[in-house]
């Protein structure tokens, strides 16, 4: 190509022809790869749907859950095709607003939303949901809850060196503005021009269901079979399933259900340890699996747990479902006083993570997670319980110490006619 470049106008415009004869042939390599221009090429490529992104790990799928520091614990978010179960609070306090959160997620990701509720009406779910913080606003709301969150000795501003203050903060992560997750401000409601424009459909179970209606014995509660056809419905309908390709472009299917396994669904479990319809709840739970696992779905459930008596229905549950979350709030407990826990409002448990495609699940390194729910914000952070630095040992304690220390004595040889030895 040197020698090529050397020579005259004729021999120039020869040479340019090569050169681009070449860069037309060598494009293999780069027609696989992801491309900067952004320019469509004839070759097939992934299918991209907004709101979601392939899992690094497994090629799987996600959508955010609506919090980012819960997708993170999940490995990336949730999967499609996957049941997300939350273990409500003994109060229900904090368990409707990850609820919310998913769905306002949905909204803003512009996804299709299915809000079953025997309750509420999931018209007004909706307009209870929260706004979210978006480009520059998010990073400045972050900003503004997290200074009026801080203790009165973190306000006073350090005097360092001037090099040092230009340096970015490592400790405070903000928000960022990306299409896969966003946060939302617990304090404000989401517009209703972006409910306006979305796309839902809600199942409110006393419009559903009527009194005159005949069960069959041995079979599924009437709401669960009234809320399954609903779901089965949507999905066929709107093509989520694959089998009937959509009219507009691929979308994914946001499913949430509030409360399942109350008595307010005509479900028995947790009234009686040995009821009726011990079965309805594992059997509604397998069919929806079924469902989800062959559409462009994901599915999120609030159930009260701690108000079912029987154990062995807990466990079902657990292992019908892919990932299980439960939530341990500090109002009416020890905690709630205790000053070790001051900074939090709750603990959260991760109970499960699914087995996509893998024969083992990701388990996270931290198992110690608390949450709290500051002016705005709703927060995961790891336990970090605050040290002992006070003179405030206790008496038992200070006792200890000083037999210890007689029995040690002065010098090394003291410490073998003592009492205790210790072992090096």
């Amino acid at each position: 190509m040197a020698a090529v470049a050397t020579c005259g106008s004729g021999a120039g415009s020869t040479g340019s022809a090569v050169a681009t004869a070449s860069k037309s042939n060598v494009t293999s390599f780069q027609r696989r790869g992801p491309r900067a221009s952004g320019t469509n090429d004839s070759g097939p490529r992934l299918v991209s749907i907004a709101g979601t992104r392939p899992s690094v790990r497994n090629g799987q799928l996600l959508v955010s859950t609506g919090l980012p520091a819960l997708d993170q614990l999940l490995g990336g978010g949730l999967a499609i095709g996957t049941v997300l179960l939350i273990e409500e609070d003994k109060y229900n306090i904090y368990s409707p607003l990850l609820f919310k959160c998913f769905l306002a997620e949905g909204i803003v990701s512009g996804h299709t939303l299915l809000v079953a509720s025997a309750k509420e009406d999931p018209a007004n779910i909706l307009q209870e949901l929260p706004a979210p913080l978006l480009d520059d606003n998010s990073k400045k709301e972050f900003d503004e809850d997290v200074y009026n969150h801080k203790t009165p000795e973190s306000n006073i501003k350090m005097k360092i060196a001037w090099r040092y203050q230009l340096l970015p903060k490592m400790e405070q992560i903000g928000p960022v503005s990306s299409r896969f997750g966003h946060y939302y401000d617990a304090s404000k409601r989401i517009p209703q021009e972006l409910i306006e424009a979305s796309n839902w459909h809600g199942f409110f179970l006393p419009e559903k269901i009527s009194s005159t209606l005949k069960v069959e014995p041995c079979s599924l509660t009437p709401g669960y079979i009234k809320l399954l056809q609903f779901i089965q419905n949507i999905i066929y309908e709107e093509g989520f399933d694959g089998s009937n390709p959509q009219k507009k472009q691929r979308n994914v299917l946001r499913i949430g259900i509030q409360n399942l396994g109350s008595p307010l669904w005509g479900d028995d479990i947790c009234c009686a340890e040995n009821g009726s319809n011990s079965h309805s709840l594992t059997k509604f739970l397998y069919v929806l699996r079924g469902l989800l696992r062959t559409s462009l779905s994901a599915c999120i459930i609030t159930m009260p747990t701690h108000l079912i008596q029987n154990k062995a229905i807990i466990a079902r549950v657990t292992n019908l479902s892919d990932i299980v979350i439960g939530l341990e709030s500090f109002i009416g407990s020890e905690r709630e006083t205790n000053p070790l826990y001051k900074d939090y409002h709750g603990l959260i448990h991760i109970r499960q993570i699914p087995r996509l495609n893998n024969l083992i699940c990701d388990e996270s390194d931290v198992k110690d997670l608390a949450f709290k729910l500051k002016r705005k914000l709703f927060t995961i952070e790891r336990l970090h319980l605050p040290p002992d630095l006070s003179d405030t040992v206790s008496r038992s304690s200070k006792q200890d110490l000083a037999e210890s220390t007689k029995r040690l004595g002065p010098g090394c040889g003291m410490m073998a006619g003592g009492k205790k030895h210790l072992d090096f």
